[in-house]
């Protein structure tokens, strides 16, 4: 067919890249094979029959000049032991095959078709729909791949059967479920021209007779299906799968929305299949496919969330619940009716259309009238009570049950002491109606989220209906008991009934907490229902597990639960049992307020009572996660034991075994002949091992010499492998052979003991697998370049990266300047003696001549010795470098191992090293591929290109996949591009840049999202093989793990495929089983040795990634893909790619893709014997970023449908074991926060009870003495008090539980309990408290407001001294704040009420406020401490005549722009970078947050507060209206506030114009205001405390009430007066300078003035709070500062550093010096003033307070 000339290629006067020219550089090295196309030239080699389009002049998409191919290749380099292309003579005796760019697909195979006839197949599609030529050059050496990777395995028919099998035909192929999920197989089956399948398809849905014709049309369409593509020819299934895959290959964002994909997909296919396409003979132009199909989509997609303004994106401010996201857009694919609203422009139906001509009519689809909304993302609360209905319910009812039956005092009648029997077991048992409440609630709440037009809303009626009659019969009953009881009956009616409504209740908790709420009335997971089949398919096709996972799973959660149950009665609700009945009827008496007589306070026990029965709920809570936590960690141990890792396994034995394991199981020798030794096949395997650990500077020359295998002569003359002493004479103390502690060490201990667990056996190298490997790659660090190792960042720092990695990695420091030295001796032996190494003193080798070795590792600064240091450093750091240099590892593990397992290969090269060195490079090229998508490559700075460049001349076999952009005309949008080079393209002469392999048109700007999903979408279609592995770009690898690289791919569990076709029958086990989507691995943090937050991290890491993922995925909870997993290529990206990426949703993108796979029905799997790095980041700021990412993520994934599908449709163990491994952790913590919370304010009731009235004195038994009338007897309230705060502390100390286990299981008991006390030594229990604050503010913030982002989490060191003032603003709003009101209520309560059980609560809160700067390197070095006040003092003053980055008023209106939101772009100003785009919070979110609750909180303070002052006082006098007092103060400084400002704005806007000269006046006028202001605030303070005649605990009380009112004022103020803010501060400089014009504020000018004056009044009292907060937190911080040596101490605790090894401090030079001096002489006064003046005010009073009396009338009648 393409015989003809220029047969449907367009005359093009390029050059075709597949003629003859284009091959010429193949020739020259041929042997070299070809991993992705060739080496040199950009094409890929198609056709070998050369003679197929040799038409000259037709299409190049490069132009390119060809020389000689010597011309194009560049000097080989170090690392890749690539020769230059041979001209050798020994051109002839290479194995079979390498000729072949494709090995396992050549003639001699039987292969069905050959590649030219499948290339074929790919012109004629382009030709057919306009794909580019690119793109169909780059599908086509994927589809080769894949099919060369698999038939290398198994048959090349197979191998083409399988494939179509997994992309369109077989049990799991995404293209058969959707099909007919979609029930297009009516829509196929009636084939008329009026469709009328679709009226068909409602009646089989709606009527109950339709359901078995419904069930038999679907089996015989089952079948009908098997049989079409059993009888296919092999040539339709590969056109099949081509069209698919050029389809894939250029949707671009379409990708993610795999079923708009299968439409089209099928729109194509029925098209290519109708007369009219195979008719028509001229070829459509190039790009057609991407402009008239994929372009409208994409637009479609990036209108949703953006707009263009002057060819810029401008992200429109919507929230997800008004953006139609991918998913929604997908779910249109999902149902017929939706297929049925794509309507084109002229507004007919598109299924109107016979199926053949719909592709043609798709590009006039009128795409913005057909998506709609399947879900709302609404930020609110009422997620958690959809999705997780089921652990409220187990929760709250069940706590109902318990409390309700413990506390009969309650609702006993007034003149009994205990209730009547039926009112027990009625009151107990409306336990039910709270469940059935709680079902109802979220029944509501659903209706929200699921827009009610859809056929999905049905259920949800009968639902509520059901919920409602259940209500009835479970609360109706104890109305009736209520009104008869006490009623002179004798009958036992009351009785009967209310044990029937237990009975009842008992009945539908159970049901309601078991049942999942998804298969409630109308089952959407497992019903035989047409309508329900999409859903089933897509969001409920779970992989079930096997029988003994399911097992343990049940049994998992029938151990939690019961332990639970049984716990919390005994410890939680019988102890509650004894307040309850002591409180429950307690009036108080003889106390009278002045407005509301008795009413409040005789209530007060009461009160306290309710808040009692909270904290006791919260509790409740807290146990299941406790129990949850020490289960798991059984489960896990006892897994690890089944698996083979035992910490009873003497590591002697570990060791003495690994050789005949790696024989065993890492090896594949079942084909060898037996001639050779396993010893010798080890001993390769192990001496590359060990000189692979020597490279890296792990081990030194000595330590290598005990290790390796070495040949000697033995005793009858024959040359003999001795085994290295590690191996014969090992006693398991490793230290003998290894560096102590060093990471050489560690890694071989993990490689012997995973050795011992069960691995898949490998395949032969030649028949394993391909697979890729992708890095996503923005701008982190490539290579670190010499200023950044050597010069230290600033001030701050105290030390260069060089010092800091040297004091952490000595050894291998060491090692790498022996080295070095060496290299040096060598290349100066060759020179002549000029050399700058052979001076004068090396004669008498003295020790001064190798410092510079030893300081910086060079000692002249030629390139290549600066190099090695660089080298060095970026292999210790978290660099692209180190990714890619450990990630390579695979290219050497592969030829190793091709080396090793075939020696005749060796034997046929004999004598030519490079010969051989060229075809093990081919095998390794051949099976692993090395992506990098390095978004920004294009727009890199210089910098960056030459390290780029480097990393491509070290390894030529790299692949950079980037973005290239063209400017189109003025007004168009321009055209981007996908492209791929790799170290083998040339480079062009005229640009210097590097000459692409392929290029393909994407339908523009690919980032729309949060851009790493993006980013890996934009590259993935360079993927080749069958299985990804995604790795972070601050990841590492060893060879060692390496090497089971075919041990890992043989848990896809696709290595035996059987040789049946997968449709010769439904249901060959084989091809029936889940596939597997995911094999998760472990990662090894490998910053753990920086200190304790370091460890902190680490330890996180072991547990969650390594105990808890052990657990979970064996019992099918691992959602997780975290990276370094492998991922089934074709299953992911079949099913929207591998990572999602709506913008704010996604923001956690990996873990969505796990759901994505489980919810479709992949498996995933963990696996223990294979271990990458990672490295996180260890300051105490950049942990906490992660955190907070960490935390808003989850906050987006609650809100998300995939949670929505798996918390309502999940059977119960699966879903607890989600909720748990999950939401909960988070969860969990909002409730640990929460319980301290509520604990301060019982605490604070129970306070002021306990100080207003007179307790009763008990003896031993608990009986109250005689001789005390109108006593109340609270002793057991404070027994419960004691007992609350053991079980919140022993939730707390569960938390150090896993990891102190995993260290017991994986290193011994000794290592574990050092561990653990290092841990506690280095405060890491504040440092927890803290983190915990910090996540759930994360989350909650991220539900009610929303503004996920996300934060780059810096890759920074940790020895970085942070100023005061930076840490206070950025954990201020976070904790700060909470932590210090907590502080006041916890002052109150141990004034009150003083038990020593209540120190454990003032490190709790104590840590809140002062965690970040107890973690802070060198925080108590005076000198320091002084100057970050001085700093503190201005960052609070500055920023009010010129904008200031980092001020006191920028931090400010950051935080409030979150409820305002800001003013829509005007024109761009220089401060507006300071604020990023945050959308604007939901008004109902703000009034609930912002107005009532805050109101709750002062209501509730305030009733404290009116008790304590409605008794009588010393005199016996009443005291006048509590109330009024606290008006007065609470009001007061805000209308003092508005006074000051008011008069200072007339004098501003007088004398401001008039003094313009003086630039300073705005900031004289901001200092005046806010000094007044703070007068102000401290007089009222004062005032108070004189009212309250100066006792200390009701001045404390009154100081949180007027704290708890000032804060609601402001907060409603700041949501309800204010309208949004500008970008700028102008407003704020035009207040204090009183110049209104010219600020750009345009027609707003006029209303601005009143709208700042409400901003300046709230910001004068939040200056005064903050200014006073940061005085109390540096007095805090003040004692630590005075103890000598203080900071050797401190820094050992951070950094577990010795003393001497530590860290020297900064040199400054005497003008420095001087100026420093200078500074905290003067400030030191200030400060001390400061403090003073505060001290005095506090402490004076209390000397002195029965000297001041003053006699003021209106004073006493407040």
């Amino acid at each position: 067919m393409a015989g003809h000339p220029g047969y449907g290629l367009p005359a093009n006067p390029r050059g075709n890249p597949f003629s003859q020219g284009s091959r010429g550089d193949y020739d020259t090295d041929s042997e070299l094979g070809d991993g992705y196309g060739s080496r040199a030239g950009s094409t890929t080699r198609l056709a070998s029959n050369n003679g197929y389009y040799d038409q000259p002049g037709q299409y190049d998409p490069y132009n390119r000049v060809r020389g000689d191919a010597e011309s194009e290749k560049y000097a080989p380099s170090v690392d890749s032991f690539a020769t230059m292309p041979s001209h050798s003579p020994f051109n002839d005796p290479m194995p079979a095959g390498a000729n072949e760019p494709y090995p396992a697909w050549t003639a001699e195979r039987q292969i069905p078709m050959s590649t030219e006839e499948i290339e074929d197949i790919f012109l004629d599609l382009t030709q057919k729909f306009g794909f580019q030529r690119d793109s169909m050059r780059n599908m086509f050496d994927f589809l080769m791949q894949q099919l060369d990777s698999r038939a290398s395995r198994m048959t090349p028919n197979q191998a083409l059967l399988t494939l179509h099998a997994d992309y369109i035909g077989g049990q799991n192929a995404n293209y058969r479920k959707w099909y007919f999920a979609a029930q297009l197989n009516l829509d196929d089956a009636v084939g008329q021209s009026q469709n009328p399948g679709l009226q068909r398809l409602k009646s089989i849905g709606g009527k109950g007779g339709g359901k078995t014709a419904g069930g038999k049309s679907l089996d015989s369409a089952l079948n009908r299906w098997r049989n079409a593509m059993h009888n296919m020819s092999q040539y339709d299934r590969l056109r099949q799968v081509a069209l698919f895959l050029l389809c894939w290959g250029e949707g671009g964002n379409v990708r993610f929305v795999p079923e708009c994909l299968c439409f089209i997909f099928k729109c194509a296919d029925d098209y290519y299949r109708s007369a009219e396409c195979q008719n028509r003979l001229e070829p459509v132009r190039e790009g057609l496919y991407l402009e008239t199909i994929i372009k409208p989509l994409y637009r479609f997609m990036r209108d949703q969330g953006y707009e263009v303004v002057d060819g810029k994106f401008v992200r429109k401010e919507k929230d997800h619940d008004q953006i139609i996201g991918y998913d929604d857009i997908n779910q249109l694919f999902w149902y017929p009716e939706g297929i049925a609203r794509i309507v084109l422009s002229n507004g007919s139906r598109l299924v109107d259309l016979a199926a053949p001509q719909r592709f043609m009519k798709l590009g006039q689809v009128d795409w913005n009238r057909v998506f709609f909304k399947t879900y709302f993302e609404k930020r609110s609360t009422a997620h958690l009570l959809v999705n997780f209905n089921r652990i409220w319910i187990l929760h709250i009812a069940v706590y109902w049950f318990y409390t309700a039956y413990n506390s009969p005092k309650v609702y006993a009648p007034h003149n009994k002491q205990f209730p009547s029997a039926p009112m027990t077991w009625s009151a107990t048992a409306l336990g039910g109606a709270v469940a059935t409440s709680i079902m109802i609630a979220a029944t509501i709440a659903e209706y929200t989220y699921i827009p009610t037009t859809w056929n999905n809303a049905s259920h949800l009626t009968t639902r509520l209906f059901f919920l409602c009659i259940v209500l009835a019969l479970t609360a109706g009953p104890t109305i009736y008991i209520a009104k008869v009881d006490g009623l002179p009956t004798t009958n036992q009616i009351p009785l009967i009934l209310g044990v029937v409504q237990f009975g009842i209740s008992v009945v539908a908790t159970i049901v309601f907490g078991f049942v999942p709420s998804g298969r409630m009335f109308g089952d959407r997971v497992a019903g035989k229902n047409r309508k329900y089949m999409a859903s089933q398919t897509f969001t409920a096709s779970y992989p079930a597990l096997p029988g003994s996972a399911r097992a343990a799973s049940i049994l998992l959660w029938v151990l939690v639960f019961g332990c639970k149950f049984a716990e919390s009665y005994f410890f939680l609700t019988e102890s509650f049992s004894s307040p309850i009945a002591v409180m429950a009827r307690t009036k108080v008496q003889g106390c009278n307020d002045k407005y509301f007589g008795n009413r409040l306070c005789t209530n007060q026990v009461p009160f306290t009572l309710a808040i009692m029965y909270v904290m006791d709920l919260i509790l409740f809570f807290l146990d299941t996660y406790m129990w949850y936590i020490m289960w798991n960690v059984v489960f896990s141990i006892t897994r690890s034991f089944s698996l083979g890792l035992s910490i009873w396994t003497p590591w002697k034995e570990v060791y003495t075994r690994m050789p005949k394991r790696i024989f065993a199981k890492l090896l594949a020798t079942g084909e060898m002949e037996v001639k050779y030794k396993p010893k010798v096949l080890v001993s390769q395997i192990w001496n590359a091992v060990i000189i692979s650990m020597y490279r890296e500077h792990l081990l030194s020359i000595d330590h290598v010499q005990k290790l390796l295998y070495h040949q000697v002569d033995g005793p009858d003359g024959k040359r003999t492998l001795r085994a290295p002493p590690f191996f014969t004479s090992n006693d398991g103390n490793s230290g003998r052979f290894l560096p102590a502690g060093g990471e050489a060490e560690r890694r071989i201990s993990f490689f012997a003991s995973s050795l011992t667990t069960a691995l898949p056996d490998p395949l032969p190298v030649d028949a394993m697998p391909t697979f890729t490997v992708l890095v996503p790659h923005y701008s982190e660090k490539i290579l670190l370049s010499l200023r950044e190792i050597i010069r230290e960042e600033d001030q701050n720092t105290r030390v260069t990266l060089l010092e800091y990695l040297k004091q952490l990695h000595p050894v291998e420091w060491d090692n790498f300047v022996k080295d070095t030295k060496i290299l040096a001796e060598e290349s100066s032996g060759f020179e002549t003696n000029s050399s700058p190494f052979t001076s004068q003193n090396e004669k008498r080798g003295s020790k001064a001549d190798d410092l510079p070795f030893y300081c910086i590792g060079f000692k002249t600064a030629a390139p290549e010795y600066t190099l090695r240091t660089r080298i060095w450093a970026s292999l210790r750091a978290q660099t692209l470098y180190r990714t890619v240099s450990g990630m390579m590892n695979y290219a050497k593990a592969i030829k190793l191992l091709y080396r090793v397992e075939n020696p005749q290969i060796v034997q046929m090269f004999a004598g030519n090293t490079d010969r051989l060195e060229r075809e093990l490079e081919r095998m390794s090229r051949r099976k692993f591929k090395f992506a990098i998508s390095m978004q920004r490559y294009s727009k890199f700075n210089k910098e960056e290109q030459e390290n780029a460049e480097f990393l491509l001349r070290a390894y030529p076999d790299l692949q950079i996949a980037y973005l290239d952009e063209e400017v189109g005309a003025k007004g168009t949008d321009p055209r981007i591009f996908s492209v791929l080079i790799d170290g083998h393209s040339e480079i062009d002469e005229k640009t210097g840049k590097r000459k692409p392999k392929f290029r393909v048109e994407l339908p523009g700007n690919p980032i729309l999202g949060d851009g790493k999903s993006d980013n890996q979408n934009h590259a993935i279609i360079f993927y080749r093989g069958e299985y990804l592995q995604l790795i972070d770009a601050n990841q590492d690898n060893y060879l060692e793990e390496c090497i089971k690289i075919r041990n890992i791919l043989g848990e896809f569990e696709e290595y035996s495929v059987s040789q049946q076709s997968p449709y010769a029958q439904w249901g060959h086990k084989e091809f029936n089983k889940a596939p597997v989507a995911i094999i998760g691995t472990r990662e090894y943090i490998f910053s753990e040795n920086i200190g304790v937050l370091g460890d902190i991290a680490a330890g996180k890491e072991q547990t969650f990634g390594t105990m808890t993922a052990r657990a979970l995925a064996w019992i099918g909870g691992k959602l997780h893909y975290g990276h370094p997993d492998f991922l089934n290529g074709i299953f992911m990206n079949t099913r929207g790619g591998v990572s999602k990426a709506q913008k704010g949703l996604h923001l956690n993108e990996d873990i969505f893709a796990g759901m994505n796979a489980f919810g479709r029905g992949g498996r995933i799997k963990h696996s223990e014997y294979y271990q990458c790095g990672k490295g996180r980041d260890l300051g105490f700021g950049t942990i906490l970023n992660f955190q907070t990412k960490i935390g808003t993520g989850m906050g987006e994934q609650l809100l998300s449908r995939e949670y929505y599908y798996l918390g309502t449709q999940l059977p119960i163990d699966r879903f607890l074991t989600f909720y748990y491994g999950h939401p909960g952790f988070h969860i969990n913590n909002i409730l640990v926060i929460y319980s301290i919370e509520v604990f301060m304010l019982t605490l604070l009731f129970i306070g002021t009870l306990n100080k207003q009235l007179f307790i009763c004195k008990v003896d031993s038994d608990g009986n109250v003495l005689a001789g005390q009338p109108g006593c109340y007897n609270l002793i057991p309230v404070f027994d419960w008090i004691k007992r609350c705060i053991v079980s919140i502390f022993l939730v707390f100390f569960v938390a150090f539980l896993p990891l102190f286990l995993q260290e017991l299981v994986e290193r011994g008991t000794g290592s574990a309990l050092i561990r653990l006390g290092k841990h506690f030594l280095s405060l890491s229990p504040f440092f927890e408290v803290f983190s915990t604050q910090i996540y759930s503010q994360a989350v909650l913030n991220n539900m009610t407001y929303g503004g996920a982002r996300y934060i780059a989490t810096g890759r920074g060191f940790a020895t970085t001294r942070i100023t005061f003032a930076t840490l206070y603003s950025r954990f201020a709003g976070p904790s700060i704040y909470m932590g210090m009101r907590n502080l006041l209520l916890l002052l109150y309560s141990s004034l009150a009420l003083w038990i020593p059980h209540l120190i454990y609560f003032w490190f709790s809160v104590l840590s809140l406020c002062i965690a970040p700067f107890l973690f802070n390197p060198h925080q108590f070095l005076f000198a320091d401490f002084i100057i970050d006040y001085r700093e503190f003092l201005r960052w609070m003053c500055r920023g009010n005549s010129r904008t200031k980055a980092s001020s006191w008023y920028g931090y400010c209106r950051l935080s409030r722009t979150m409820i305002t939101g800001f003013k829509k772009k005007k024109l761009g100003h220089p401060s507006e970078k300071l604020s990023a785009d945050v959308p604007r919070a939901g008004w109902r979110a703000i009034i609930f947050a912002e107005v009532i609750w805050p109101l709750c909180v002062a209501t509730i303070f305030v009733v404290a507060y009116m008790f304590v002052k409605s008794f009588p006082d010393r005199e016996g006098k009443q005291n006048p209206s509590p109330l009024i007092r606290i008006a007065v103060v609470a009001v007061g400084p805000v209308v003092w506030n508005a006074a000051v400002l008011l008069s200072l704005f007339f004098i501003s806007l007088f004398l401001g114009p008039m003094l313009e000269g003086w630039a300073r006046f705005a900031s004289f006028m901001a200092a005046t205001a806010h000094l007044l202001c703070l007068i102000g605030n401290v007089a009222f303070v004062e005032f108070l405390w004189f009212l309250e005649l100066w006792d200390v605990s009701h001045a404390v009380l009154g100081i949180i009430c007027v704290v708890a009112i000032q804060r609601a004022i402001q907060k409603i103020l700041i949501s309800v007066f204010l309208s949004r803010e500008f970008k700028h501060d102008e407003t704020n400089r035009a207040w204090w300078t009183g110049k209104w014009y010219g600020r750009g504020l345009g027609s707003s000018a006029m209303s601005q003035p009143a709208r700042e004056f409400i901003v300046k009044i709230v910001e004068m009292s939040l200056w005064s709070s903050d200014f006073l907060l940061g005085h109390i937190l540096l007095m805090i911080l003040t004692p630590p500062v005075l103890i000598p040596f203080i900071d050797k101490l401190h820094s050992t605790m951070l950094f577990w550093l010795r003393p001497s090894k530590q860290i020297r401090p900064p040199l400054f030079s005497t003008k420095q010096k001087r100026q420093r001096r200078w500074i905290i002489i003067k400030y030191t006064l200030v400060y001390i003033i400061a403090v003073g003046t505060l001290a005095a005010l506090v402490v004076l009073p209390i000397l002195f307070r029965d000297q001041i009396t003053f006699n003021c009338s209106v004073c006493s009648n407040i």
